[in-house]
């Protein structure tokens, strides 16, 4: 490989033409045969046994990773408010502070006080003998005996349940220092019983956090996705992030298809299967055989299939099916049967990135440009001259970024079509560095997927929602592997999407937890506040455009 120093030019300055040609292919080449070298190295190393080059620790420090966010770029200052006001906070306790005497002198005058709020935090246990009072009557031969009150089911006070469910899924604590922690400041509890606790018997919170995904959904015609990877007992699973500005809700599946992605807007409904028009024209686009097709003809038409049904028919009627040609037929039906619903909500569009699941889905679909603009970001040209038309066409990237953020403030139909043609005339930008036109071509065939805010301006340009949500998925992860059981994954997301939608809705999760463990029921249920500010937040209203046909 040359030296770096010997490829830093300017084909600017070189007036042939053809010269420039053949200088800005041979540069292509360097890139590509880079690129190449480290394929070959790794497929040398796998070939002589093994399986990836030795990791050889320098004995300088280890440089930082390259940083490939986009928030530097995409950041928009923004005047700061200071400090939390003080006139918020609950005062429990008032008390007066004297100066001493002896400190005065003679002609001191007072002046009344200066208030200093301080918050302190008081954690001990509390011991409660219950004396239950005990009767019996002979007549009756019945045992009359006092009952406990509310949320003191157990050894354990509500109190104590409220830190436990709070300190394991808000503060992210896994459960061996949970339990060291309780242990230290003197409760008696077992490791077997606190791992019990935070997983099973929990339907109350089950039950709130399925109406808290129907409230979501139901709050707006789109939705943040993004899906993360998670291990049950071992074996990899996948958390499907699902959310607005109201709530944020996590599902846990074995698979992370399309199939997985509708389980996931139906929040728990059985799957169904529609043959109707949208899926046969959807069907005609897949890669079936003409055989299939003519038999595909023969499935009931209009008429809703439950998994079993379809299954049957298929196996009655294609029994040779394959795998492929299966779940391209299940997705283009399952797609049809979700869209055409009635019994729920129907989503849109979907927020996410260019993951394949998410295509076709939903009748519309945005892509989240800040992950467009980390593609780029990615791309590491070795060739000075290259690097330097990357950053150029970055700032380009980011100052149209910049200029769909205010039109979203102020979005008017000349905004609307002045910023359409400045998106077609940066996309067809050739720069001669063939990786970042591969990319230039990639999101120019996207337009319709990134200029959904043209049409919307309430849309969010990016997915970053989804992904901060997924974020502590993988936070709750690195602290606790995974959950064992379907119980425990189930636990997993229920939590994890009351605690999201609790701090959206600016509820303190562990005063809505300690209500609902102490049986009070005094703070209002986290689906009916989503109900309540939906109307306000101007999330949109359906969009009744024709739906297009899915297209996988």
């Amino acid at each position: 490989m040359p030296d770096r120093s010997d490829l830093d030019l300017d084909l600017g300055q070189i007036r042939d033409s053809g010269a420039r040609r053949v200088i800005a292919h041979l540069l292509n080449v360097i890139e590509e045969l880079q690129a190449d070298n480290e394929r070959l190295r790794d497929e040398l190393a796998r070939v002589k046994g093994g399986a990836e080059r030795p990791t050889i620790r320098p004995q300088t420090p280890r440089l930082p990773t390259r940083d490939v966010s986009s928030e530097r770029e995409r950041h928009v200052p923004r005047p700061r408010h200071g400090q939390r006001n003080v006139t918020e906070l609950v005062i429990h306790r008032v008390e007066t502070l004297p100066v001493n005497p002896v400190e005065l002198p003679p002609d001191a005058q007072f002046k009344g006080y200066v208030e200093v709020v301080v918050q302190d935090l008081l954690i001990q246990p509390q011991t409660t003998c219950f004396r239950k009072e005990k009767w019996y009557s002979p007549t009756m031969r019945q045992t009359y005996l006092a009952p406990l009150p509310p949320g003191y089911q157990g050894r354990f006070g509500p109190g104590l349940k409220a830190v436990g469910l709070a300190l394991a899924y808000a503060g992210q604590m896994s459960e061996p220092k949970l339990l060291a922690f309780l242990r230290s400041v003197g409760v008696q509890i077992s490791a077997g019983f606190l791992a019990g606790f935070l997983i099973h018997d929990q339907e109350r919170f089950h039950a709130e956090q399925a109406a808290v995904v129907a409230a979501g959904l139901a709050s707006g015609p789109w939705q943040h996705f993004d899906e993360t990877g998670t291990r049950v007992n071992g074996q990899n699973h996948h958390c499907h992030v699902l959310g607005n500005p109201l709530f944020t809700s996590y599902t846990t599946t074995p698979r992370k298809d399309r199939q997985a992605v509708l389980d996931v807007l139906r929040a728990g409904a059985p799957r169904t299967y529609l043959f109707n028009e949208a899926a046969e024209r959807a069907l005609a686009q897949a890669t079936l055989s003409a055989g299939i097709r003519r038999q595909l003809a023969h499935l009931p038409c209009d008429e809703v299939l439950d998994e079993a049904a379809l299954t049957r028919w298929l196996s009655h009627h294609l029994p040779r099916l394959g795998t492929q040609a299966r779940q391209l037929i299940g997705d283009a039906l399952g797609v049809a049967a979700y869209r055409a619903r009635t019994d729920g909500p129907v989503v849109d569009l979907l927020v996410t990135d260019d993951a394949p699941q998410f295509a076709g889905v939903t009748a519309a679909r945005a892509l989240c440009w800040i992950h467009v603009g980390r593609q780029l970001k990615q791309l590491t040209p070795c060739v000075p001259h290259h690097r330097r038309l990357l950053a150029r066409f970055l700032g380009r990237f980011w100052r149209y970024y910049r200029k769909l953020l205010a039109y979203r403030e102020a979005p008017s139909p000349a905004a609307a079509r002045r910023l359409e043609a400045g998106f077609d005339r940066l996309f067809a930008t050739a720069t001669g560095y063939r990786g970042l036109d591969a990319r230039i071509t990639v999101i120019r065939a996207n337009k319709a997927a990134l200029l959904q805010v043209l049409a919307h301006p309430e849309l969010p340009l990016h997915n970053n929602p989804a992904e901060l949500g997924a974020r502590q998925r993988v936070r709750k992860r690195d602290v606790s592997f995974g959950p064992r059981t379907a119980a425990g994954a189930k636990a997993w997301d229920t939590f994890q999407t009351l605690v999201a939608t609790a701090a959206k809705l600016g509820v303190s999760f562990h005063d809505y937890v300690r209500d609902r463990v102490s049986e009070a029921h005094q703070l209002p249920a986290l689906a009916d506040l989503i109900r309540a500010r939906a109307p306000a937040l101007n999330l949109g209203h359906s969009w009744h455009t024709p739906a297009p046909s899915p297209s996988f």
